[in-house]
């Protein structure tokens, strides 16, 4: 045992001092200092979700964790009555400056609305993506988690997808990726993981990894972090016009620029991390030249 300490407190230094961790456990005390850490909370319109509807930045919130004392929670909220004006989305933003490497975050994801009916589409992600330019834009990139506890797109079963995308084109849809299906409820807290390095993606939940992608399907330019909750397209209960309200919380995200850790490193690294009080490091140089990180997509 004494050994291992040695080795992860170790490791530990090594990670935590080295260039290129961007860390967050969201322990800011409002929205005004979540955006000075560099997160966009998205206002515009468009795609994905309802078309027409809005992207609030009321929906998201940072909140204390009602188990874990002294613990603070980043939380989106999606509300619908059924209509496009009565619906709103949430989304958060990171700069686009993440490429290979290791990604990771702890979320809760929910089975159920916290208000009224259950059974609309609705979507909890975590994932990295770079614009769409236009169809089929052969440098779109994205590495996505998303969680659809009521099902969708044709398939009414739970699941949780981990897509690496090559291009896509949205109407008429069109897409070109690599998915992991894992047919179960996942409401709760998990940790998703995604290593991009060599020309591989590797997916990882609560420890384990549950697929690998590669060949067209790798990312190829710089990317966002993201985290959005949203109504699927078509996926809202008929003619029902009873508010209803989802929430999806994230504890913290961690990205390690060029390298790749396993989900112990991970663990290693996020809980030395908050031991020695350091809420939010961000090492991870921007791209140069810069790009734009326009939080709409």
């Amino acid at each position: 045992m004494l050994r291992w300490l040695v080795a992860a407190a170790l490791l530990h230094a090594s990670i935590a001092t080295a260039q290129g961790v961007f860390f967050d456990d969201f322990s800011q005390p409002d929205s005004a200092a979540l955006q000075r850490s560099g997160w966009a909370v998205r206002v515009k319109p468009g795609h994905p979700g309802i078309d027409g509807a809005s992207w609030g930045p009321d929906m998201v919130t940072l909140v204390d964790d009602p188990v874990q004392r002294g613990n603070r929670l980043l939380r989106l909220t999606a509300r619908s009555d059924g209509s496009v004006a009565g619906t709103r989305h949430a989304q958060v933003c990171q700069a686009r400056k993440f490429f290979e490497g290791t990604y990771a975050a702890r979320v809760r994801f929910s089975d159920a609305p916290l208000q009224g009916p259950d059974g609309d589409v609705i979507v909890q992600t975590f994932y990295a993506v770079s614009p769409l330019r236009f169809d089929f834009d052969p440098e779109y990139s994205e590495l996505d988690w998303e969680y659809l506890p009521n099902g969708g797109w044709g398939d009414a079963r739970t699941r949780l997808y981990g897509v690496t995308w090559q291009t896509v084109r949205l109407n008429p849809w069109t897409a070109y990726n690599r998915p992991y299906q894992g047919f179960r409820s996942m409401d709760g807290w998990h940790v998703l993981l995604m290593q991009a390095s060599a020309g591989k993606t590797r997916w990882f939940i609560d420890g384990q990894q549950v697929d690998e992608h590669g060949g067209r399907n790798y990312p190829v330019t710089p990317m966002s972090i993201n985290f959005n909750l949203w109504f699927s397209p078509g996926g809202l209960l008929p003619a029902n016009t009873e508010l209803r309200v989802y929430q999806q919380d994230v504890d913290w995200v961690l990205h390690a620029k060029d390298r790749v850790l396993s989900p112990a490193e991970v663990d290693v690294t996020v809980q030395g991390l908050r031991r020695a009080g350091t809420a939010f490091i961000d090492e991870v140089p921007a791209a140069n030249p810069p790009l734009p990180s326009t939080c709409d997509f």
